[in-house]
């Protein structure tokens, strides 16, 4: 995300890129030789829960629409953002930008795409009639998005205009300098007014689908697996390398290795907990990992009857101990949290609790303290939502075990389908489930919205005003120091309410073929878009 347009500083005059100073698909080697079939087979978690662009929330339907869909921008599979749709911008002023899009840029239905499929795509996507789970998560930086978001103003008033077919003029609610990061996010895309009217609720599936990415949808095959097929009138589709690409519904980890090891798949999503240092023994020619701006936490309802007291959830907080979750129990070079806010994140520093650093006999002592005060006694009962998959089930069993033997409390385990998770998070119907978020961009601000009061990403329910007015003063100021300053203060405040619990910083160990190239490590976004990948002769 680093090479983007005013990241680090803000330029008042206007800024211009052109498309042409970007590495924009596949960069196959000189020397390197390409399979005659080039077709990946990909594991991508649980089913997804859609793949309208306005709806998806999950990872692994972000993973899909963006080979479906691209923006003004997009993210390579380097971790750079690069022009998409857009051939070049202008910042006019600290919240106006004006994007010119190519002339050769179509849908996959041959037709050109303009400015007004943006206008109608972005008003779309934050209209409260989309339903969007996700709208509060983005909307606030866009002009007016909030009111829009939350039905105060109407669609039309939302700070995007087609100020002619192949311009688009963008203004920001306050100056946003990671603009270009924020719009690679397919919910950003331009999407075909007369596909969606025609179709309702059922243009997203095969044969009525139009989109303008690399890739069209050919097969929904539901819990089992999604196929797409290079779209010819992809404006870049001459640097497309593979013709096809299936993602597969697995959300077992252990099944996911045995394709792999079977030859069914070239791609593993996620490596079964403690089994790294296995696979990088036995697979080191197909062993992946490396860092990620993701955070694993258990998410807390803060409006619970027993959790409400923040006394309780520091308790619950404090006895779990990281440093043996990540080296003993997930093993794969994951890095304790204490914080909403994970390394290498811009804009923000990393925050951790005081006692992080104590003995865990002091933190268990004070832990009991805090529940004895609270009224809650040994014995008491929580319940904890998951969903199916070995990697979650081993980590509940650690926290339960935690809780327990600490602490006297009883665990009850719920597990259940990804789709069923996300819905009772947002309706609020747990105690303390299992959650994870990966950044949307490269700004602390991604993750502040798991812990912000209007946010449909809040999960938990808590709500600090003195917080929101940080969140709001930072993103008024133009010096980047005094921003992160009041971002951090920000972030550390609202830690001390507990409203969840960090656990882990993301890494992603998996297994890849040998033979698919376009695969960087280095990618802490984990946007792999199929697009810059390709099969070696092998």
């Amino acid at each position: 995300m680093q090479m983007t347009v005013s990241m680090h500083k803000f330029v008042w005059a206007f800024v211009c890129m052109v498309a042409t100073t970007w590495s924009l698909a596949a960069q196959v080697p000189n020397g390197v030789q390409l399979a005659a079939k080039q077709e990946l087979v990909r594991s991508n978690g649980p089913e997804p829960e859609t793949l309208d662009p306005a709806l998806a929330e999950s990872v692994g339907a972000n993973q899909i629409t963006r080979d479906l869909f691209e923006g003004l921008t997009a993210t390579t599979t380097s971790g750079q953002t690069v022009p998409g749709v857009a051939a070049s911008w202008k910042q006019i002023n600290p919240t106006t930008w004006v994007f010119t899009l190519r002339k050769e840029a179509k849908f996959s239905n041959g037709e050109p795409i303009t400015a007004e499929d943006f206008v109608f795509g972005w008003r779309r996507y934050l209209d409260p009639k989309t339903a969007s789970l996700y709208a509060t998560t983005l909307a606030p930086f866009i002009l007016n998005g909030m009111d829009v978001a939350e039905g105060k103003k109407a669609p039309s008033e939302l700070g995007v205009k087609a100020l002619a077919k192949d311009q688009l003029e963008v203004k920001t609610a306050f100056p946003v300098a990671f603009l270009l990061d924020l719009l690679s996010n397919t919910q950003f895309a331009p999407i075909n007014k007369a596909v969606v009217e025609k179709f309702g609720k059922d243009w997203t599936k095969p044969g009525n689908m139009v989109g303008n990415g690399a890739y069209v949808l050919k097969e929904w095959r539901v819990n089992s697996a999604v196929v797409l097929q290079k779209n010819t009138h992809y404006w870049d589709a001459k640097s497309v390398v593979l013709n096809k690409v299936s993602y597969l519904a697995i959300e077992d980890s252990n099944a996911d290795v045995k394709l792999f090891q079977s030859g069914e798949t070239d791609y593993v999503e996620r490596l079964p907990p403690g089994s790294f240092e296995q696979f990088k023994k036995s697979n080191p020619a197909d062993i992946k990992n490396g860092p990620m701006l993701g955070l694993r936490f258990y998410a807390l309802n803060n409006k619970d009857p027993l959790l409400k007291d923040v006394r309780v959830r520091k308790a619950l907080s404090m006895v779990i101990d990281r440093d043996t979750l990540a080296t003993k129990v997930t093993a794969d070079g994951q890095i304790p949290a204490y914080g909403v806010i994970v390394k290498g994140v811009n804009g923000a520093d990393v925050t951790a609790y005081d006692w992080a650093a104590w003995p865990m006999e002091k933190r268990v002592e004070e832990a009991k303290k805090l529940l004895a005060a609270a009224g809650v006694k040994p014995g008491t009962k929580i319940n904890f939502t998951y969903n199916t998959d070995q990697y979650h089930k081993k980590m509940a069993i650690f926290a339960a075990s935690e809780w327990k033997t600490k602490l006297g409390l009883e665990t009850e385990m719920e597990n259940m389908e990804f789709k069923v998770l996300i819905k009772k998070r947002h309706d609020g119907e747990f105690q303390i489930a299992r959650h994870g978020w990966v950044a949307d961009y490269n700004d602390a601000t991604t993750f502040l919205t798991l812990v912000q009061c209007d946010s449909d990403a809040n999960d938990n329910k808590n709500c600090n005003r003195k917080v929101e007015d940080l969140i709001n003063q930072g993103n008024q100021v133009l010096d980047p120091a005094a921003r992160k300053a009041l971002l951090t203060s920000a972030a550390k405040l609202v830690m001390e309410d507990y409203p969840m619990i960090p656990l882990l910083q993301y890494t992603l160990p998996r297994l890849v073929k040998s033979y698919v190239g376009g695969y960087f490590e280095s990618n802490p976004m984990d946007r792999f878009r199929s697009k810059d990948l390709y099969i070696i002769k092998h």
